[in-house]
């Protein structure tokens, strides 16, 4: 029996999903917030997922949203989401609850964030333009 016609991830095997849910995150490496797919989904969670950083960066980190995405799988890399229809990116309804208590900072196991991402960008580079300036 050949193995390489077994398939590992039999989920992947479709190359557009619809109403994919995902929570924002953080990401210190490129410094933006980003979006990875959540558990209890026909899918893996904590695939990554591009999409635009104006789109997701009115909410605080921990937001769920429901979009749809397609699947991008590149010669010896792990496989990720590319959103499609961007106009149709929104907070899940269904999740409205979770994103609610998000936004008033009630959630005790992320950290409420109060000020948007593009405004934590401003607020970094000010900082470390007065530490420079302080330094002399």
């Amino acid at each position: 029996m050949q193995l390489s016609l077994i398939s590992q991830m039999p989920e992947l095997e479709k190359k557009i999903f619809l109403d994919i849910y995902a929570k924002v995150y953080f990401d210190t490496r490129r410094n933006r917030p980003r979006l990875k797919t959540i558990d209890g989904q026909t899918i893996p969670c904590d695939l990554k997922i591009g999409c635009p950083t104006k789109i997701i960066s009115d909410f605080p980190e921990g937001t769920i949203y429901k979009l749809d995405a397609r699947l991008i799988q590149k010669n010896g890399r792990q496989p990720y989401f590319l959103t499609i229809n961007k106009h149709k990116v929104q907070r899940a309804i269904e999740f409205f609850e979770h994103n609610l208590q998000i936004q008033k900072g009630l959630k005790t196991d992320v950290k409420p964030k109060k000020v948007t991402f593009e405004k934590m960008k401003k607020e970094r580079k000010a900082k470390k333009v007065n530490e420079d300036i302080t330094i002399f």
